[in-house]
């Protein structure tokens, strides 16, 4: 009887082991299909009932992917099945705050629609508007601005704003002065960094003097 319930347990084990060997095949499968940007490959994973959060190595989900690679559509299609806009991967991006980091304002609008949080930061404890400041990315600073309720204050790890990160970090020319120009009002320009000095003053400072024109209009 003890070696036919070993038997049987032995049984159970190699099925389920093979199931799940099964299943990791297939999820790798799913992301090279977001990687080559295969729609329909990925639809029909979907459909099949492979999770549309799977993750890789990395822990980047399938949406993060789509967002790395630019992908539009196959973005769209996995916020069609409920892909999580927040969900973060080892290094703490989402598709949220990545899109939001790289300009990708389509994206952006996007996750917006589809429950993106604004109290999920990345790895610097910043918004999606931070990063973006500091890259310049002007159409969608401009749109996380005038989004109801973003907080465009939030101060990051270093002790900056969305705006003390365009200054610091810009290099004063059109579009950081457009930047500014979005984020001066609302308080944001009164808010010193952790050394007591304001936006205005590194604005001087740099010699960024149509910036500093800007914050004292």
């Amino acid at each position: 009887m003890k070696a036919l319930i070993f038997l049987l347990f032995l049984v159970i084990e190699m099925c389920f082991s093979q199931s799940v060997k099964k299943e990791m095949v297939i999820d790798k499968s799913i992301i090279e299909l977001v990687k080559s940007n295969d729609a329909e490959g990925v639809r029909a994973a979907l459909e099949s009932g492979i999770d549309v959060n799977t993750k890789d190595s990395r822990g980047r989900s399938l949406l993060l992917l789509a967002a790395v690679g630019k992908k539009i559509k196959i973005s769209k299609l996995l916020v069609e099945y409920g892909a999580d806009v927040n969900l973060q991967d080892q290094q703490l991006d989402s598709p949220f705050l990545y899109a939001g980091a790289n300009g990708q304002t389509e994206l952006v609008k996007l996750f917006l629609q589809n429950g993106a949080r604004f109290d999920i930061f990345n790895r610097y404890n910043g918004t999606a508007l931070i990063p973006a400041c500091e890259r310049g990315h002007v159409e969608t600073v401009k749109f996380l601005a005038y989004t109801k309720d973003f907080p465009i204050n939030h101060v990051n790890r270093l002790g900056w704003t969305a705006l003390m990160e365009a200054v610091i970090l810009g290099d004063g020319s059109l579009k950081y002065q457009q930047i500014v120009q979005f984020l001066k009002n609302g308080g944001a320009k009164d808010i010193a960094d952790k050394d007591g000095v304001t936006a205005l003053e590194h604005a001087y400072r740099l010699g960024f003097s149509q910036i500093a024109k800007i914050l004292e209009s």
